[in-house]
């Protein structure tokens, strides 16, 4: 071994990259600005910290990409999954984790590793010499930001993403309040009761929209603009949509029965996910915000079974600024114009914790396969990491690029000699059909390398 690799950035991408990378054998130094300088969202400097929502989305490995990503990265020996699984709290097929727990192991493992050494110090510069992955998430500091606006040569685009409120679980109304998940959905009664239930009827449902029309919100910096991501919008930007977008979004009344009211149908239903393994937390799903505190504890505590709601954590809004990855990077994640330095994560234009920790699995393994000089194939395109990364470095369009979620859209199209039927029809079938394709293809791009982490998945 004769290089260190360096990492910018202690959050998913970030700490999944240097687990891959130190795991091959290299020797990785992890560059973490916290505690020292803080940001608006994160409230600890523990690595891995998880600061929007407590959810990996669907565990579904068969029928939904996210869950084909979580596959993917088990069997590649992801830490990030490995700890999410670790700490997996009831959440309806979904794979939600206690936050706190989740970044604490991250944190020991890392410090724990012996070819990992974690430096609290802030980057500022883009470094010339050296192996880089910047994997700085959404958050990236103003001075590493400017640096890379220079080395690019033209400015990063640039979103809000707003983080929805916590509260706790004492506070909330149960005699208004029911536990189910949608259609009863888990293979065990806590899967099925992972949801907390806030019936509305119309006329309180009207008077919200109302309220969060009207509410104070955060303004804008002059030359600022919002342009959310549509994965992620704040509740008061749904509801300005369209007086009814909430009720057919994050707040739809489908597939749950009011046990107080069994027979009257709730024109609006908010829910809430428990946040932390002792039950004692609880976000609001999809209500992401840019309320200001007054506002937000005005209008939330208006849904019934919250009127005395105590929150551990208001929502909030920040600049998240991401590449032009299509026209910046080379299909191995590296800067084209600096090539000893790659990105990875939100920075590179994919938008969640699993497509972030997943393309710093793959800049990891493909940072160290450069270093130690071992040849690493091309990620196989009908995976779901190699659908992600080839379209973040150059699949997507140019002109029109936006942070994306993995998703089948990314995937090539079946062959037509499958014989599987377009349409809703035969959407379980085609998705069952990409899923197999991906880890037939995956599994083997693992198995060409030699040394590799790697794990059954089941």
């Amino acid at each position: 071994m004769t290089e260190t690799l360096h990492i910018v950035g202690g959050g998913m991408a970030g700490s999944e990259a240097a687990w891959q990378a130190a795991n091959l054998g290299l020797r990785v130094v992890i560059h973490e600005m916290r505690p020292k300088v803080e940001t608006f969202a994160h409230k600890t400097g523990k690595l891995g910290e998880m600061v929007c929502s407590n959810s990996f989305r669907s565990d579904d490995h068969e029928q939904n990409a996210v869950g084909l990503l979580h596959w993917e990265m088990k069997a590649a020996g992801g830490l990030v999954i490995s700890t999410a699984y670790d700490h997996r709290l009831p959440a309806g097929g979904a794979l939600a984790v206690d936050r706190e727990a989740f970044s604490e192991q991250i944190t020991a493992a890392l410090n724990a590793h012996p070819n990992i050494e974690v430096s609290y110090e802030e980057v500022t510069e883009l470094p010339d010499q050296g192996q880089w992955i910047i994997a700085t998430g959404p958050l990236t500091s103003e001075g590493l930001g400017g640096a890379i606006a220079r080395a690019t040569g033209k400015e990063s685009l640039a979103f809000f993403d707003a983080i929805a409120p916590i509260l706790y679980a004492d506070s909330i109304d149960m005699s208004k309040a029911w536990m189910q998940s949608r259609y009863d959905k888990g293979e065990t009664e806590e899967e099925q009761r992972a949801y907390l239930n806030c019936p509305m009827d119309k006329t309180t449902y009207e008077a919200f929209i109302d309220a969060l029309i009207a509410a104070d919100k955060t303004e804008f910096h002059e030359g600022e603009t919002a342009g959310y991501f549509d994965g992620c919008l704040p509740i008061e930007v749904m509801a300005e949509r369209g007086r009814e977008t909430l009720r057919h979004g994050p707040m739809k009344p489908v597939g749950l029965t009011n046990p107080h009211q069994p027979d009257v149908k709730p024109w609006a239903v908010v829910q809430l996910r428990r946040d932390n393994a002792l039950g004692t937390l609880y976000n609001i799903v999809g209500f992401q915000t840019k309320m200001k505190y007054g506002a937000q504890k005005e209008v939330l505590r208006m849904i019934p079974g919250l009127e005395e709601a105590r929150f551990a954590r208001l929502g909030g809004i920040h600049r998240n600024t991401f590449l032009n990855s299509p026209t910046l990077l080379d299909v191995q994640m590296r800067l084209k114009s600096q090539p000893n330095i790659r990105f990875a994560g939100q920075i590179t234009g994919v938008e969640g914790y699993v497509e972030s920790a997943a393309m710093g699995l793959l800049a990891g393994r493909m940072a160290a396969a450069e270093i130690l000089g071992q040849p690493l194939a091309t990620v196989p395109q009908d995976s779901a990491h190699g659908a992600l990364v080839h379209h973040i470095t150059g699949g997507a369009e140019a002109k029109t690029f936006q942070p994306m979620n993995v998703n089948f859209g990314l995937f090539r199209p079946l062959d037509d000699s499958a014989g599987i039927k377009g349409g809703r029809r035969g959407r379980r079938e085609r998705y069952k059909a990409y899923t197999d394709r991906a880890k037939y293809a995956w599994q083997g791009w693992l198995s060409d390398q030699a040394g590799a982490p790697a794990a059954a998945a089941e």
